[in-house]
């Protein structure tokens, strides 16, 4: 374990940030942009919050607004993409929030609770984002 936070660390090509609730100081879940490509100028934005009782109360929004900005502002990105699963229906609403477009489907892409599930592609451009 204490290797793969070291390469995390030292990595170039991926941003994880924790998000922490300022009231008790608790890691609440993460944040990130992986796979950063600075020849094509894109990565992949994701995020988790593994605390239930902060889900709904904009601690997402205002997270993934942060790191996009300073995705396409500080590490002068052209395009920012994610992708979930068809029935992660607060992934979908908080990619349409931010302004991210359906690009399309992958077809029983991933195998969760026992059965093919569609993945659903989203894509942002600079020229797009809303700051």
């Amino acid at each position: 374990m204490h290797d793969y936070y070291k390469n995390v660390i030292l990595s170039k090509n991926n941003l994880i940030l924790a998000i922490i609730n300022k009231a008790t100081n608790k890691h609440i879940g993460n944040v990130s942009l992986q796979d950063i490509d600075f020849i094509n100028r894109c990565a992949e934005y994701a995020i988790i919050i593994g605390d239930k009782g902060s889900w709904g109360k904009g601690v997402g929004k205002d997270a993934s607004r942060l790191i996009i900005d300073h995705g396409f502002r500080a590490l002068n990105l052209h395009r920012i993409y994610c992708g979930t699963s068809d029935d992660n229906l607060g992934m979908q609403k908080l990619a349409d929030y931010l302004g991210f477009v359906k690009e399309g489907v992958a077809r029983q892409s991933m195998f969760k609770n026992g059965a093919y599930r569609n993945s659903i592609l989203y894509g942002l451009l600079a020229d797009q984002w809303k700051r």
